[in-house]
């Protein structure tokens, strides 16, 4: 395979290094997925401890003849300068650069330009569908352990599962955070733009961040969507989940022909091996050295290559 190396946004005010995998083979035109990464600031190859699942992802897929585009998010480089934006939102953060990408590989000599598929993992997940409608125009969606839902409403859910696994004393003290925490998010959507950019809700993160975000949910696209897609997921995933996320995805496209679906058993939020299958127990399992099931690589190279 051939690493080029690229730069998403060369001519603006947050150029991004990134890599493009190609296949080694004939002179032809490949298909091409185009990564985005979960939340959280992250590099190319989207590494969590000695685990680097993008760059799994880019082998794989090149060894079965598509290539890949995978580059740092931007606030991995520029975290520091957009903490102070109080209009930040997953424009800035995500959408703009998948954008880019889509539109580089466009006018790359070696890429298939009806061929363009994103492949979006977590909260890239979430936002694929919006990416999509946003300029992106992709031939195909791959969801890898998304959500349908608001950011909001997974954080909170996220937050009982550790609830549950608290003894009676800590379970009692965290109730009283949660419930202060939750507090926040009931007014979000009554605030105009400008209350909404001076409210911090989460470190520095802006209440206009989650307003902006859940004014424009995946279910709004996923309804309109006329292209095929394919989600997966872990079923031993402790972030997202199979009730509310995965059948929430097979409720809201339940109508269309082009969607298609898929669970594998024993594999954590990362598609690889679940270890702890415990929320508390995260870090731990991320920190052991693991790479992507190749079931699941060669399941996204089949359906990409079909579509």
């Amino acid at each position: 395979m051939i690493q080029e190396k690229i730069v998403i946004g060369s001519n603006t005010k947050y150029p991004l290094n990134g890599m493009l995998t190609i296949p080694n083979e004939a002179n032809e035109l490949y298909p091409v997925a185009v990564f985005v990464h979960g939340s959280g600031p992250s590099n190319m190859d989207a590494q969590i401890g000695p685990n680097t699942f993008f760059k799994d992802i880019a082998e794989g897929l090149a060894e079965k003849g598509i290539a890949s585009i995978r580059y740092d998010k931007r606030t991995f480089v520029y975290g520091k300068v957009m903490k102070d934006d109080p209009g930040l939102s997953v424009k800035e953060e995500t959408i703009e650069d998948a954008v880019r990408a889509a539109e580089l590989l466009r006018k790359h000599p070696k890429i298939d330009p009806n061929k363009i598929f994103i492949i979006g993992h977590s909260f890239g997940g979430m936002l694929a569908p919006r990416i999509d409608a946003e300029g992106g125009n992709f031939a195909g969606i791959i969801i890898m352990a998304g959500s349908p839902r608001k950011l909001e409403e997974i954080m909170m859910s996220q937050n009982d599962a550790v609830l549950n696994s608290l003894n009676k004393l800590l379970r009692w003290i965290a109730k009283k955070q949660i419930a202060a925490f939750s507090k926040k998010f009931d007014n979000l959507y009554d605030l105009t733009d400008e209350q909404a950019k001076s409210t911090k809700l989460l470190g520095n993160l802006r209440a206009y961040y989650f307003k902006e975000m859940g004014a424009s949910p995946a279910s709004n696209y996923l309804k309109q969507l006329e292209k095929p897609i394919f989600i997966i997921l872990g079923e031993k995933d402790v972030q997202a989940s199979i009730t509310e996320d995965f059948e929430g995805y097979k409720g809201l496209l339940k109508d269309k022909e082009h969607a298609k679906f898929k669970l594998y058993p024993n594999l954590n939020h990362l598609f690889m091996n679940s270890v702890y299958g415990n929320i508390m127990k995260i870090k731990k399992e991320y920190a052991i050295p693991q790479k992507v099931d190749q079931q699941v690589i060669n399941d996204m190279a089949e359906w990409i290559l079909s579509n």
